[in-house]
């Protein structure tokens, strides 16, 4: 990996999705001091960003809270960024809601795992969130998936190559407009089973930046969220290209639920939940060791 401190230009990796449009708005039009760096914005589906933090290779980057797991020795957690599924979150969907049991329908669990049971899934990533939240929710039931770009799953579960999808992004708010049922919501289940907001995806920095540095970019972030926050219908409308599907209204709802009060800062319920989820994980054998986190602070 090499040094990056002498350098005024850093990689920034975020997802090609209107709630991470909207997070770095201010950034990507100079809104704010940039403090004389520039930014080179990559944008790449989350599966993508993951698998690069796992080598390092951008200088930030929007990670899944999953693959924060994988990259403990190359990357500190910012404190801002987060996207919380507070109460909502992936949505496991089928292809007809009239094809699932009445059981499923009232959300019982154990009617839902003995649906899943058996069913090819498609899941938009091994080292999303949302994969991880489906393994917790299985516990010790396996289920079968396949791997399919987020964008695809849709097709995916319409054309019949799978049973059922793992849907993340704004398939969340448009799977029922299209036509699928809900199997499960696995933001609203963890709500249930924990108290806590589902954490999603967080902001990471590379370690091999000067402390002072992590500092700075962190501070720049923050900046950019809160000025998005503070100028909505700007970052909204810069955010639109993105917003696959959706109209303003809804473009606007869907960015209100991923950049927020736990946006500007995880704050201590936000942490909290990070340890609940990752935790679990570990305890469940699903993530390789227990996590300490790191913040940049």
């Amino acid at each position: 990996m090499s040094a990056a401190a002498t350098t005024d230009t850093f990689t920034l990796g975020h997802s090609p999705d209107p709630d991470d449009a909207f997070m770095f708005y201010a950034m990507a039009a100079e809104k704010i001091d940039l403090r004389g760096h520039r930014f080179e914005h990559i944008l790449q589906d989350i599966q993508t960003l993951n698998e690069r933090a796992t080598r390092g290779e951008l200088h930030i980057s929007a990670v899944s809270i999953h693959a924060y797991a994988y990259v403990l020795d190359r990357y500190a957690l910012l404190p801002c960024g987060a996207s919380m599924g507070d109460g909502y979150g992936p949505v496991v969907i089928s292809g007809s809601p009239a094809d699932l049991p009445e059981g499923v329908r009232q959300g019982d669990r154990e009617a839902v795992l003995a649906w899943l049971r058996g069913k090819r899934i498609a899941v938009p990533g091994k080292l999303t969130s949302a994969f991880l939240a489906l393994q917790i929710y299985c516990g010790a039931q396996s289920f079968d998936y396949e791997v399919v770009p987020f964008d695809q799953i849709f097709a995916a579960v319409r054309e019949g190559k799978v049973d059922a999808g793992l849907i993340i992004h704004e398939g969340q708010l448009t799977y029922q407009r299209d036509g699928f049922g809900k199997v499960v919501d696995l933001g609203e289940w963890w709500k249930e089973e924990t108290g806590l907001p589902l954490p999603l995806g967080g902001n990471v920095v590379r370690k091999d930046l000067s402390p002072a540095l992590r500092k700075e970019l962190s501070d720049i972030l923050a900046e950019s969220i809160d000025y998005g926050l503070k100028h909505r219908a700007a970052g909204v409308a810069h955010a639109m290209p993105l917003a696959r599907d959706m109209d303003v209204p809804l473009a606007d709802r869907f960015i209100g639920m991923y950049v927020n009060d736990y946006t500007r800062d995880y704050g201590d319920l936000g942490r909290r939940a990070i340890r609940e989820f990752l935790g679990r994980a570990a305890k469940m054998g699903f993530i390789p060791a227990p996590v300490e986190l790191e913040f940049v602070e």
